[in-house]
C-alpha cells in the first residue's frame, strides 16, 4: 500500500492505492454542519437582548409573569424558600413576644397566664406557628385574652398568609396547567417538499395530532425569515414575511383529525418565485410554522413552532424542472 497526497488549493486529501492498482479508496464525506436555528423546535427563540436600561427592573416590575416564566426547578426553588422565610420570621416574632413578655421563664407556672400557652423555646413557637398557619389546631399550645400584641400579630400572620399562599400557589397552578407539553403530541413532517399539485408548483409539509382530544379552532401560519436591502440601502437582518397557506380560502384553519397536507403555492406572490431549484439549496433563509389552537381538556390557548423548514431539509422530485 501507498499514499499519495495531492493539494487542491488550500485542502489536502490523502488517498490510498494498492499494488495492485485496483484503484483509490475515498474518504469519507464530510458532515453538513449544522446550521443554526433562529426558532427552535420547542418554540425557544435563539435571541439575546443586550445593551437594554433597567432590564432586571422591568422583569421586577411584572412579577408574576416573569416566576411563572422562569424553569421548575427555580419556581421549586422560590417555593421553598419563600415559604422557610416567612415560616421562620413569624415563629421568630411569636418568640420575640414570648421572651419580652418573660413568658419563657414562667411557663411551667400554673397561676401564670402567658401569651401562648405551652410554648417554652423557639421550637415550640414554631410549631405554634405551624399549627395556626396550616390549621391544624391541636389544641395543646393556643393564645390567650391577655395579649393584645399576640391579637395584633395573629391578624398579621392571617393576611401575610394568605397573600403568600395565593402568589405562590396561583404561580404553581398557572405554570402546571400551560398547555406546553400538549405540543409535544402534534407531529411535523421530518422534510419539506417541493413539488406539482394541481398543476401548481407547491410546497408542502405536514402536520398530525396523536391524541384523540380535538384542538378548537386551529390556525396555521407560516413565516420566512430572510435578510435582505432594501432599496434605500438598509440592510433588514431579519426580514419577516407571510407564506399563503391558504388564507384566502380558508385552508389555514384546520381540524385536526387525521394527518393534514399544508400547501402554500408558489406562484408570482410567492417570496420563492424568483428562486430557482439550485438558489433555494443555498440561500440562506427559514420557514417558521406556527400552529395554534385551544386545547378541548383544558381550554388553553396553545401555540406550537415545530421549528424551521428550512433547517430541515427541501427535498425536490427528480422529474421536477425548475428555473435554472
Amino acid at each position: 500500500m501507498s499514499a499519495l497526497r495531492k493539494k487542491f488549493g488550500d485542502d489536502y486529501q490523502v488517498v490510498t492505492t494498492s499494488s495492485s492498482g485496483s484503484g483509490f479508496n475515498q474518504p469519507p464525506p464530510e458532515k453538513k454542519k449544522k446550521r443554526q436555528r433562529f426558532v427552535d423546535k420547542n418554540g425557544r427563540c435563539n435571541v439575546q437582548h443586550g445593551n437594554l436600561g433597567g432590564e432586571t427592573s422591568r422583569y421586577l416590575s411584572d412579577l408574576f409573569t416573569t416566576l411563572v416564566d422562569l424553569k421548575w426547578r427555580w419556581n421549586l426553588f422560590i417555593f421553598i424558600l419563600t415559604y422557610t422565610v416567612a415560616w421562620l420570621f413569624m415563629a421568630s416574632m411569636w418568640w420575640l413576644i414570648a421572651y419580652i413578655r418573660g413568658d419563657l421563664n414562667k411557663a411551667h407556672n400554673d397561676k401564670y397566664t402567658p401569651c401562648v400557652a405551652n410554648v417554652y423555646n423557639f421550637p415550640s413557637a414554631f410549631l405554634f406557628f405551624i399549627e395556626t398557619e396550616a390549621t391544624i389546631g391541636y389544641g395543646y399550645r393556643y393564645i390567650t385574652d391577655k395579649c393584645p400584641e399576640g391579637i395584633i400579630l395573629f391578624l398579621f400572620q392571617s393576611i401575610l398568609g394568605s397573600i403568600v399562599d395565593a402568589f405562590l400557589i396561583g404561580c404553581m397552578f398557572i405554570k402546571m396547567s400551560q398547555p406546553k407539553k400538549r405540543a409535544e403530541t402534534l407531529m411535523f413532517s421530518e422534510h419539506a417538499a417541493i413539488s406539482m399539485r394541481d398543476g401548481k408548483l407547491t410546497l408542502m409539509f405536514r402536520v398530525g395530532n396523536l391524541r384523540n382530544s380535538h384542538m378548537v379552532s386551529a390556525q396555521i401560519r407560516c413565516k420566512l425569515l430572510k435578510s435582505r436591502q432594501t432599496p434605500e440601502g438598509e440592510f433588514l437582518p431579519l426580514d419577516q414575511l407571510e407564506l399563503d397557506v391558504g388564507f384566502s380560502t380558508g385552508a389555514d384553519q384546520l381540524f385536526l383529525v387525521s394527518p393534514l397536507t399544508i400547501c402554500h403555492v408558489i406562484d408570482t406572490k410567492s417570496p420563492f418565485y424568483d428562486l430557482s431549484q439550485r438558489s433555494m439549496q443555498t440561500e440562506q433563509f427559514e420557514i417558521v410554522v406556527i400552529l395554534e389552537g385551544i386545547v378541548e381538556t383544558t381550554e388553553g390557548t396553545i401555540i406550537c413552532f415545530p421549528g424551521s423548514l428550512w433547517s430541515y431539509r427541501i427535498s425536490f422530485p427528480r422529474d421536477l424542472r425548475c428555473r435554472e
